[in-house]
């Protein structure tokens, strides 16, 4: 429960802000979110679906199932977040540059 109040505050963040939450259009973004759980992880969607898969690994049992949290930390961190993150560099600046420095990226 815990952490469906923590993936919907980082949504609602981004509402606040009037921002989209679409990664595939970061074009879109429109400004750049650092207040509520933004403050302790640059990426707490991304965060929380990976806490969810862990979860369910857990519940199933079994080590194969670990396989899935893993593949999915690897390929948000290696084919979303980065290029995310030189995007949101090359549109905000120094800004971004300032909130990464400061922010995890993950915990």
């Amino acid at each position: 429960m815990m952490l469906l109040v923590f993936l919907l505050s980082a949504v609602r963040s981004f509402r606040k802000a009037r921002t989209t939450v679409n990664p595939i259009r970061i074009e879109q973004a429109s400004s750049l979110v650092t207040g509520g759980v933004y403050r302790r992880t640059r990426n707490p969607m991304y965060l929380g679906m990976v806490l969810v898969l862990c979860g369910w690994s857990v519940w199933l049992g079994g080590i194969a199932v670990w396989l899935g949290p893993v593949a999915l930390l690897l390929w948000l961190d290696r084919l979303q977040i980065r290029p995310e993150e030189r995007a949101m560099s090359a549109r905000v600046g120094a800004e971004y540059d300032a909130y990464r420095t400061r922010t995890r990226r993950w915990l």
